[in-house]
């Protein structure tokens, strides 16, 4: 009997069972959870329209929101992965119900952890030998969870330097993969029966992009290539993109060396005079590894969703001259930086939610009370009264991190969506019905003014700009343009300029500051138009200076 049973390891059996009706449970899980969403909904509108008043109605939907939102964050949270990634996605104050945002934003920084021990053993498999051989030191609590990976402090033996471990989840790929089929399902479900929009094909794209976040090396090699694309078109790069050393990156493991960077004026200077001596130091401390790891900047600055907090704590008021100020070049650096990307070469960063976006430590929000002028500029700075540009003194500072998520828009999109933004920028209705033609994008029209409502419909889709009084978009409600024209046919490849245009006005939003893409983007559309010989000079704005911004409300 003892020999029998030590032929077999019953705790080995019951792992793989588990693990091959994991996909199974986790399917069953999330079709019961959405199912109970849905359908609460759907009672709920019965119920709310036999009400007549409206401040009734209002509280009413006030408290289904609520209700909501506790069960999907609670089935974002369980579920954890790709799940994750639709927190991000949906829960954006332009879009998304306050109760919604109100729970799912914390959901960017606050993924589940893996335990430390299936770390351990991922680590270990990586490099062929324990940790204690690597590290000096390696801290057990992960510095923040997503929902590909998380990032644990450490430090290299025989280095003074702290390092971060980003480490994949294991295991994580094949129940993204799952999860995402699950929401294909129900995309298709729910264009057919209450939405005129082509979802399907927008999470088919999805499964293609987040395919891609767990090859590293891809990773590193879009971050290369997209910092040095920003350092080559501008005097001063609008946004600062973590630099990778080469030879030194596997498919599941990053080290992220932090660097503290004073983010002053001169930064870009100090990034390309090291870079040669760093290489060769970082090269001699990691052959010994003989293993692919990817070394890169860590940015210390404070996370974009802190932001309130930290102007609080410096006694700045967050609806001051300062602080708004401070806010239109946060916007204005990451505009910039995206309309270049996506205009002028087509590969860009696609995932700039609040938890991969830095305030850096020197600029302007940050340290603006450590910073004492000798020349008597400042007048009193407790009612921000200032007689000098706030931009003239300070080098606000926007870091961009995680390049897992990166797109590569052929040219006949790139330069169709550069008409596109000419059109919304211009307010040209006509214009953005060729443009939406030349985009592949597949319409049919539900209403008499068409082309007008055509126009409205690309500026809710492609356009960060909030119509006047209005403090969250609505697209899907009855008076909105997509029930007037029906999206039956939208292009996989514009799903990430489209998701990147929405997470840009969720930080607008957020920001209290309400501004148009289109208008800043259009001297960039122009710039680019005009190199493919699409557009005569004669036709250029006078203002067609792409480093220049004129924010309008």
């Amino acid at each position: 009997m003892n020999a029998l049973a030590s032929g077999f390891d019953f705790k080995e059996i019951q792992d793989k069972v588990s693990l091959h009706l994991r996909p199974w449970h986790r399917s069953f899980q999330f079709w019961v959870r959405a199912a109970d969403i849905y359908t609460g909904y759907k009672v709920f509108q019965l119920r709310v329209s036999l009400v007549k008043d409206p401040q009734k109605q209002q509280a009413m939907w006030d408290k289904q929101h609520e209700l909501a939102a506790d069960k999907i964050y609670a089935m974002c949270y369980d579920l954890g992965g790709f799940f994750l990634k639709i927190a991000q996605i949906i829960g954006k104050p332009d879009l998304a119900p306050a109760a919604w945002v109100k729970r799912l934003v914390t959901l960017c920084d606050q993924a589940p952890a893996t335990p430390f021990d299936a770390v351990q053993l991922v680590l270990e498999k990586e490099f062929g030998r324990s940790i204690s051989e690597i590290f000096e030191n390696f801290d057990v609590n992960p510095l923040g969870s997503a929902s590909i990976a998380q990032v644990h402090r450490a430090r290299l033996r025989g280095d003074k330097s702290d390092v971060v471990v980003k480490v994949q989840h294991p295991g994580i790929q094949d129940l993204m993969m799952t999860d995402i089929r699950n929401l294909q399902a129900f995309a298709l479900y729910i264009q057919k029966t209450d939405i005129k929009f082509d979802l399907f094909s927008v999470t088919k794209e999805m499964e293609k992009q987040i395919g891609y976040e767990f090859d590293f090396l891809r990773e590193a090699n879009a971050m290369e290539r997209i910092r040095r694309f920003l350092y080559e078109n501008n005097k001063k790069t609008p946004v600062l993109v973590p630099r990778v050393l080469r030879g030194l990156a596997t498919r599941q493991v990053h080290f992220v060396v932090i660097l503290h960077i004073a983010c002053t004026g001169n930064e870009e200077w100090l990034l390309r005079q090291r870079d040669y001596g760093s290489q060769l130091l970082l090269n001699a401390t990691f052959n010994c590894l003989n293993r692919r790891v990817l070394v890169m900047d860590y940015i210390d600055g404070v996370p974009i969703l802190n932001l309130g907090d930290e102007m609080a704590k410096r006694g700045i008021n967050p609806g001051g001259k300062m602080a708004t100020s401070a806010k239109q070049n946060i916007l204005k650096s990451l505009t910039l930086a995206y309309g270049q990307m996506i205009l002028k070469t087509g590969f860009f960063h696609a995932d700039p939610h609040p938890g991969n976006i830095l305030i850096c430590k020197g600029s302007e929000v940050v340290d603006f009370f450590s910073i004492i002028p000798s020349n008597n500029n400042i007048i009193n700075i407790n009612n921000e009264t200032t007689t000098f540009p706030l931009e003239e003194k300070f080098a606000d500072k926007v870091a961009l991190l995680d390049y897992g998520q990166v797109k590569d828009l052929p040219d006949q999109l790139r330069l169709g969506f550069a008409d596109l933004v000419l059109a919304m920028a211009d307010s040209n209705p006509v214009k953005a019905t060729e443009s939406y033609r030349e985009l592949g994008i597949d319409t049919v029209s539900n209403c008499k003014n068409e082309q007008q409502e055509m126009l409205r419909l690309a500026q809710t889709m492609f356009d960060t700009k909030l119509p006047p009084g209005v403090v969250m978009l609505q697209p899907f409600s009855e008076d909105a343009s997509i029930k007037k024209i029906g999206v039956q046919s939208f292009p996989e490849e514009l799903f990430s300029v489209l998701r990147t245009v929405h997470l840009l006005r969720g930080l607008s939003v957020g920001l209290g500051i309400n501004y148009s893409c289109a208008e800043q983007w259009r001297p960039i559309a122009e710039e680019a138009l005009y190199n493919a010989g699409r557009l005569k000079g004669a036709n250029r704005s006078k203002v067609s200076n792409p480093g220049r911004f004129f924010w309008r409300y």
